[in-house]
């Protein structure tokens, strides 16, 4: 089996209105980790935030949880995350990628609960917990293309 190059870590964000999930891969892009949850109710310090964490952590390229509707059709959040996107590669200079991210949120607030964490901890960490999610999936499916 042939080796992946090492391009950079990835970076997964859920994206919120007022908070927006973060996680990072790890060296050798196998594992999403989550980080600190971000604030994203100023976009302009949002975009300022995740370039200088690019630059800091050696991303290559964001995966941007693209909420579809659970039909898969775009809607307005689904729009929303495209624009932020646009604006994420823009500021960056990084690739940015959109990956379907339906139910993430719910399978992270699951999985914080099963931890037993209690509410107010699962509020705290759960959009670190869906970023991770969302980079895991993008993670996993490169993982199974390189092994065809």
């Amino acid at each position: 089996m042939a080796k992946a190059k090492h391009q950079g870590r990835v970076a997964g964000i859920d994206l919120g209105k007022a908070r927006v999930g973060v996680a990072l891969s790890d060296e050798l892009g196998m594992l999403a980790h989550p980080k600190d949850t971000l604030d994203g109710r100023k976009r302009h310090e949002l975009l300022r935030q995740l370039r200088e964490l690019a630059e800091m952590e050696g991303i290559s390229r964001f995966v941007v949880g693209w909420p579809l509707g659970m039909r898969g059709e775009p809607g307005i959040v689904a729009d929303r995350a495209a624009r932020f996107a646009q604006q994420l590669a823009d500021a960056t200079g990084r690739e940015v990628e959109l990956l379907d991210e339906r139910l993430t949120t719910v399978q992270a607030t699951r999985e914080l609960r099963g931890t037993g964490a209690n509410r107010a901890t699962s509020e705290r960490r759960v959009d670190g917990v869906a970023a991770a999610l969302i980079l895991q999936a993008w993670l996993d499916r490169r993982a199974g293309r390189q092994d065809e």
